[in-house]
């Protein structure tokens, strides 16, 4: 089968995000370094402040390459990244008043991000390491010399280190809780998915040793059917034996195509036709094993006709859509094809008593039947061979009564490949 398309791991995607976050802060630092340089308002250290600010864009550089690779980003290197924004940060709090520089609390924003996203021993490790930066500024840093009040200057520096700290946090955890929505839909769907494989996987390993064993049974009924044809001259008898020979050959036939169809999905044999080719050879296949059904069929999609190469699973897939319809009510079935520049659309109308609302969200799981016969597996199968070629079943209560079916086909519809 065909792999399915790969989404981005959580700490890729982590790691995406904070190398945004580190892009914004650096231009903030950069800017406000500048500002503060071209007014003379403080005097600082301005050699070793290019210096680290320069240590800061080299890291995002070189992130910005490894997120271009195909390597997977691990834990250690997700937490060795915030580790190094915790250290630039350090320097360029020593370079400008150490512990007394409002803009302090911005090792949260670090820390806070870890405890999101890393297990709690990275977490832990990280805010040793503030808090270790932290009481060194305390007593070690380049003092800060200012014109201005000292204590507007806190007030100022803190609102502004407040809105920047919000700002990015408020931004990550967002974007974190979506991303975590979206990984818990998407492990869903894979559950779902392997859950119904096991399913398959159990009715398909039924379904062959079933076939071995219905063809010893087929070749004694048309013997015996050839036998009886050529012992009695009843011309009603004779029309009676005609359609069981017809049954028998078409379940033979049937038997052989299943053959036949492992072999061709096994050497990837898809055939390339008309999609109003492939419905009408069903129809016509169909309307042979169920004689006492009448349809009618109409064709809607306008412009050039659409090709696609369905496996064999889809054409019984379809096969299975018109029995089900034709089981609720066989007279006046109504079968549409469309198409647009998207997909092909194949609806199946009766007239029977429709889809009953308290079970609705039953219909189509396995083993769950609403007929007084069956095995409740015609519906279940046909969602998933339309599902691995890419389509889409479902089943509608029709507002002037009976089902309305809807078979949607992507116009490259092939199946999933082995």
């Amino acid at each position: 089968m065909l792999a399915p398309v790969q989404m981005l791991s959580a700490t890729r995607q982590n790691l995406w995000r904070l190398h945004f976050i580190r892009i914004l802060v650096l231009a903030a630092q950069a800017g406000s370094v500048g500002v503060a340089y071209w007014t003379d308002l403080l005097p600082l250290p301005w050699f070793e402040l290019s210096i680290t600010l320069a240590c800061s864009m080299v890291l995002c550089l070189v992130t910005a390459i490894r997120l271009r690779t195909s390597l997977p980003v691990t834990e250690l290197e997700y937490a060795v990244q915030l580790a190094c924004d915790l250290l630039i940060h350090s320097a360029l709090l020593y370079y400008s008043g150490g512990s007394t520089n409002p803009f302090v609390s911005y090792y949260l924003v670090p820390l806070t991000i870890a405890a999101v996203t890393l297990p709690w021993i990275y977490s832990l490790i990280l805010s040793g390491i503030a808090l270790v930066a932290y009481t060194l500024l305390l007593v070690q840093f380049y003092p800060l010399e200012t014109p201005l009040s000292r204590e507007k200057m806190q007030i100022y520096g803190m609102w502004l280190s407040f809105a920047l700290a919000a700002g990015v946090i408020t931004f990550f955890a967002a974007k974190m809780a979506e991303e975590l929505r979206r990984q818990e839909q998407w492990r869903g769907q894979r559950r779902e998915e392997g859950l119904r494989d096991q399913q398959l996987l159990a009715v398909a390993t039924q379904a062959a040793g079933a076939a071995h064993e219905l063809g010893t049974p087929l070749a004694t009924m048309s013997v015996l059917i050839k036998e009886m044809r050529q012992d009695h001259n009843d011309p009603l008898l004779q029309d009676d034996l005609q359609v069981l020979s017809d049954q028998v050959k078409l379940c033979k036939e049937t038997l052989q195509q299943l053959v036949r169809a492992a072999e061709a999905n096994r050497r990837l044999a898809v055939e390339d036709q008309e999609v109003t080719f492939w419905v009408d050879e069903a129809l016509n296949r169909w309307h042979l094993m169920r004689p006492e059904a009448s349809y009618r069929f109409q064709r809607l999609g306008q412009g050039s006709v659409p090709r696609l190469a369905p496996p064999p699973d889809l054409t019984q897939a379809l096969l299975n859509l018109l029995n089900n319809a034709a089981d609720a009510c066989p007279e006046g079935l109504e079968v549409h094809l469309d198409w647009s520049a998207e997909d092909i659309v194949i609806s199946i109308r009766d007239h029977g008593p429709g889809v009953p609302l308290a079970i609705a969200e039953q219909i189509g799981k396995p083993f769950f039947t609403t007929k007084g016969k069956g095995f409740g597996l015609g519906l279940f199968l046909s969602k998933a061979s339309v599902t691995r070629a890419g389509g889409s079943v479902k089943l509608y209560s029709h507002e002037e009564g009976g089902t309305l079916t809807e078979l949607r086909l992507p116009r490259d519809a092939r199946g999933d490949e082995a």
